[in-house]
């Protein structure tokens, strides 16, 4: 049975796309620059079929496994990087990248606002979390952002100028739940600079948060001064291939304390087997570029979409992307579970399926995800998710290609109007 889109939302969708030629271009652009980029490091690797061979157990000299990390780093311009199977999402990612980062007696400063609400109870911030930073006599310190919702530099170089405590300045590239605008490499760059304008770049460390925004622009944070990028392989660097997983890519003495806090203490790197799936991390690094363009058009048309209905959205249709992400606000939480079912309805996966909000581990509201994934929780597939609190926030994300992204949207805006 054809899918149910009326003729109405066909020709709203013809005028989107018109008003997005501008923005669509600019998006293949990056895309090449990134392409080339990856390119490039596949080839001076010398990356070959015996690349794709996994392994088991210990995982003991899995060249593939090894020759990938060399990638990563190259891609990301740093000395080392870490691209593991074993990391169960991207707060693990992250999280073991703070334990790396800091000594029990140190401080971590979170630059940009309060953290990813997963990261929060890992932190200590939220909760009681047996195994947290905190239980491990790791501080924590946060510098808000100013009231237009921008870094606060001069606090920022304040906070790390004052107190000697602090050994790692943590910066999350997206928004997360917040509403805040997701960071452009540049402003990351800003923070970076502000840092080290009052302490040695040695004595400390500078940390992103990646997630959502790899491949996005032409640069990556670790190009601007950062110590360390984290991200998880199931967005957009694992180019909808990649089954599980998170990377990091930065200083070697990073790399090797979070690869400590991974597995054991003395095993570090050396350990990890891939399980046959070394193919799918390279093809879908391959990949990350092109599909990463895709879900950021996908974003594009939804906010463009929305906007001509009368939504408020953020980032606008007009905005040069930072991210994947897009918001959409409802403003009461019928119609956000209405469009969430759409996109759903939009799903190669569990179409037939209604999302309901329900008690997600590490949130502490209950949540709402439309999520027909071939990779369970995948959001660099066409995926939408929103806390069920005000303002009724959708946060949509992904899109395997263009073409599917925008039919799950079309498909989300007849079931609000249903």
């Amino acid at each position: 049975m054809p899918l149910q889109i009326n003729e109405a939302t066909r020709a709203l969708a013809a005028r989107a796309e018109a008003d997005l030629r501008e923005q669509f271009a600019r998006v293949d652009a990056i895309a090449q620059v990134n392409t080339e980029k990856v390119l490039d490091a596949f080839q001076t690797h010398r990356v070959a079929e015996s690349y794709f061979t996994g392994t088991t157990g210990y995982g003991y000299d899995d060249l593939g496994r090894d020759k990938l990390d060399e990638i990563y780093a190259q891609i990301f311009g740093t000395e080392d990087a870490l691209v593991r199977l074993q990391f169960v999402n991207g707060s693990h990612a992250i999280v073991s990248a703070l334990f790396g980062a800091l000594k029990p007696g140190e401080t971590l400063l979170y630059a940009v606002g309060a953290p990813y609400d997963t990261i929060q109870s890992a932190i200590g911030i939220t909760g009681n979390a047996p195994g947290s930073l905190k239980s491990f006599g790791i501080g924590y310190k946060q510098v808000e952002l100013t009231a237009d919702g921008k870094p606060d530099l001069p606090a920022i170089a304040k906070a790390v100028g004052e107190d000697p405590s602090i050994k790692a300045v943590m910066i999350q590239r997206s928004r997360g739940y917040a509403t805040r605008a997701s960071l452009s490499v540049d402003e990351i760059g800003d923070i970076c600079d502000a840092v080290h304008s009052v302490r040695k770049a040695d004595s400390l460390a500078i940390l992103v948060d990646n997630c959502y925004g790899e491949f996005v622009e032409e640069t990556e944070p670790t190009q601007v001064g950062a110590d360390l990028v984290v991200g998880s392989l199931i967005k957009n660097p694992g180019g909808g291939l990649a089954p599980t997983g998170g990377y990091l890519a930065g200083r070697h003495d990073l790399i090797e304390g979070a690869a400590m806090r991974l597995t054991v203490p003395g095993i570090g790197k050396e350990c990890g087997c891939t399980l046959g799936n070394n193919r799918s991390l390279y093809q879908g690094l391959f990949l990350a570029p092109h599909t990463t363009a895709q879900a950021v058009k996908t974003a594009l048309f939804a906010a463009r979409m929305m906007e001509l209905l009368g939504y408020q959205t953020e980032p606008a249709s007009t905005d040069i992307r930072r991210d994947i992400i897009q918001m959409i606000h409802f403003g009461a939480p019928e119609p956000l579970k209405r469009f969430c079912k759409g996109i759903q309805l939009g799903a190669p996966v569990d179409s037939y399926v209604t999302p309901e909000p329900w008690d997600m581990p590490g949130y502490d509201t209950p949540v709402i995800m439309a999520a027909g994934a071939f990779i369970q929780g995948a959001s660099i597939e066409l995926s939408c998710d929103a806390p069920m609190r005000e303002p009724y926030t959708a946060y949509l994300q992904g899109g395997l290609t263009y073409e599917s992204g925008k039919l799950g949207i079309l498909l989300a805006v007849e079931a609000l109007k249903a």
